[in-house]
């Protein structure tokens, strides 16, 4: 297989300086679909730079460059055709709010190498921090495709219960036939997202959405529906990407509040609810 296992797991962790400046903040909630209605209060937290907070989810992107699923592709030892991978699922723990405007260091490094049989699964730890300590943690499963099967440990289960009764709240958010084309000027330059000859030979009718847009769209739908529009009582946001987005859809969130905690479904309306993100939770701070 072109993971060499030994060496990707044993490279020194790779150190980047990164930074970002008010626009970049607002760039990303523009391309995770903020600003609907254009003139509405709750909608300028993300929009207007004199009032802007960060919604947490902006680490996947901050600093710019390629995300965790096609950085992971250039550490040591792993050597894939990127048509054959996917983004499995994303994690992400933030140690205080996130700055509209900073300088800070992130070091990346893979943690595990899991063999799924039909797929190689590999997690790329981000680590961030700056002057004044650390700002998240993040994990990426990446899926290589027909990389699996050569007996190693499957890791964690992707299966998550199945949710009883009904949900506490339920938003639809549709998706602009341009979004994926928007979203990418974030740093994803995947041609996943926007040319449809390699949509096709990644197996795809047509370019799909990037799953950190699905994943911005559904924690910004939390902090909206459920938390008050208050980005910092977000603690942490799991999800796995169960299936994809098509630019034009609309999504269906579906909700579950706990204790310190929302449990999310997200499905795509146009395809009978086909499922998008599965065992998707988002910890918050009770106020």
């Amino acid at each position: 297989m072109p993971v060499d296992i030994t060496r990707a797991l044993a490279a020194a962790p790779r150190t980047t300086e990164i930074s970002w400046t008010p626009d970049d903040v607002q760039l990303y909630h523009l391309g995770i679909g903020a600003g609907v209605p254009a003139t509405d209060p709750r909608e300028l937290r993300y929009t207007l730079e004199s009032r802007l907070h960060v919604l947490p989810s902006f680490a996947t992107v901050a600093g710019g460059g390629p995300p965790g699923v096609i950085a992971a592709l250039s550490m040591p030892g792993v050597d894939v055709d990127l048509a054959r991978v996917l983004h499995g699922g994303q994690s992400l723990r933030v140690h205080r709010p996130l700055p509209a405007r900073a300088t800070a260091t992130r070091t990346d490094r893979i943690t595990a190498v899991h063999d799924k049989g039909k797929a190689a699964v590999l997690v790329l730890r981000s680590d961030a921090a700056d002057a004044d300590g650390p700002l998240w943690t993040a994990e990426a499963q990446v899926y290589v495709r027909g990389e699996g099967g050569w007996g190693g440990d499957r890791g964690p289960s992707a299966g998550a219960p199945e949710e009883r009764g009904a949900p506490d709240r339920t938003v639809e958010r549709p998706v602009r036939e341009d979004q994926a084309l928007l979203y990418r000027l974030t740093g994803d330059l995947n041609p996943l997202h926007a040319d449809p000859g390699f949509a096709r030979r990644a197996g795809f009718d047509r370019p799909v959405l990037h799953g950190l847009c699905t994943y911005g769209m559904t924690l910004k739908a939390v902090v909206d529906t459920l938390l008050d529009g208050d980005v910092t009582r977000v603690r942490s946001c799991t999800a796995r990407f169960a299936g994809v987005t098509y630019p034009g859809e609309t999504l269906r969130i579906r909700m579950w509040r706990g204790d310190g905690t929302v449990r999310v479904a997200v499905g795509a309306v146009d395809r009978g609810d086909a499922p998008v993100l599965t065992g998707t939770t988002v910890e918050f701070t009770q106020v």
